[in-house]
């Protein structure tokens, strides 16, 4: 699989292919792809190998379509029509393998009044709806780093595309394709529940006032003792009475489906909350059913006694970092190479792929302005 290097959901879809057995070869481009992160620590680009090659010079698009022919999947994450420019486009690459999956990684998508413009996360899962949801009424909407547009919405889908088309491609029949993942799309696609919910007028189209968007007062978080949060998610009736009375106040709570009083149940459970710590209310619902977990920070995540027995996390390189997933019972994923240095694997994928050893491998120069992204 060959990837051209960018930034965000581009390199986190290389990296989950990487991570479950595929060959990536990451194709840099002198100066780097726009973030300016140490590549050491660029987790997105552990299990792969990488290149160096700059499209713009006389031989740069013919390097690449030489990676291209020997490949089953390539991937890209330029505006509209850059790769077509750079003479890297889905045409030159299928005409050269017909079977290429080539997956294009973009925020508007290949066409549509957006699809030259500009933008981040942000932008995208605002146009979608998705944002309108994440919050508490009456504030701004709370923000989800880039994990629901850039990841969710937009790696993943671009994983599920690939291999759907992969699979398609490796018919007696099949053929290559390209793969237009939209983060508009994909983060649209991931709201189908809620728009179910709500034609069926189980959802109120606004922040805060449905039952998994914090306007139930059994789900939801709340602070502790020490300022820390516990979070709830006492759905269910039977989970909810488990957690009234590990909570100690179950005789004192208005009734649970009295929905004029959620507002008197949540300042209750708020209450008591407060009157221990996080480390104390973890023990108090340590074994139980009442679906309530300590929200614990990134750096905490990792020695939680569930994800350290399952090793949800691992170290690599000196590294701490989630580990591959899912799961597979006879080909699992690993991690198996640390974050590939700009143009490193160069010899080693020209003998591993066939490909002629330049005399002079280009190197990196200091950081450029992102032009082509």
């Amino acid at each position: 699989m060959v990837e051209l290097a960018g930034i965000g959901p581009g390199p986190f879809a290389a990296m989950t292919l990487a991570d479950l057995g595929a060959d990536v070869v990451r194709v840099d481009r002198p100066g780097g792809a726009g973030l300016g992160i140490d590549p050491a620590y660029d987790l997105t680009n552990r299990n792969k190998r990488s290149v160096l090659i700059d499209l713009k010079t006389e031989d740069g698009a013919a390097r690449v379509l030489d990676l291209a022919e020997r490949a089953d999947v390539l991937i890209e994450g330029y505006r509209p029509g850059v790769a077509e420019r750079l003479g890297v486009g889905p045409r030159e690459c299928l005409d050269r393998n017909p079977r290429l999956v080539y997956g294009r990684m973009t925020g508007w998508g290949q066409d549509g009044p957006l699809a030259e413009r500009a933008g981040h996360d942000i932008g995208y899962i605002a146009v979608t709806g998705a944002l309108s949801m994440i919050g508490t009424a009456g504030e701004p909407p709370a923000l989800p780093a880039n994990l629901l547009g850039d990841y969710a919405g937009g790696s993943l889908y671009l994983v599920i595309g690939v291999l759907a088309a992969l699979q398609h491609a490796r018919t007696p029949d099949g053929a290559g394709q390209v793969v237009d993942a939209a983060i508009v799309d994909g983060t649209a696609h991931l709201t189908t529940m809620i728009h179910a919910m709500m034609g069926a007028g189980g959802w109120q189209d606004r922040r805060g006032a449905n039952l998994l968007d914090g306007g139930s007062p059994f789900y939801g978080s709340y602070e502790t003792a020490d300022g820390e949060y516990m979070a709830v998610g006492a759905l269910e009736q039977r989970f909810y009475n488990e957690f009234v009375e590990l909570l100690g106040i179950a005789e004192e709570l208005p009734p649970r489906k009295d929905f004029g009083r959620w507002d008197e149940l949540r300042e209750a459970v708020a209450a008591r909350f407060r009157t221990k710590t996080r480390q104390e209310w973890t023990a108090v619902f340590e074994g139980s059913d009442a679906c309530v977990a300590p929200v614990l920070s990134l750096r905490e995540a990792p020695a939680h006694p569930h994800l350290a027995a399952r090793g949800t996390f691992t170290d690599h390189a000196g590294l701490t970092q989630p580990a591959p997933a899912p799961r597979f019972s006879v080909t699992p994923g690993s991690v198996r190479r640390p974050p590939a240095r700009p143009g490193a694997d160069t010899a080693e994928v020209a003998r591993d792929w066939d490909l002629p050893v330049r005399a002079k491998a280009e190197r990196a120069e200091p950081e450029r302005a992102k032009e082509d992204s």
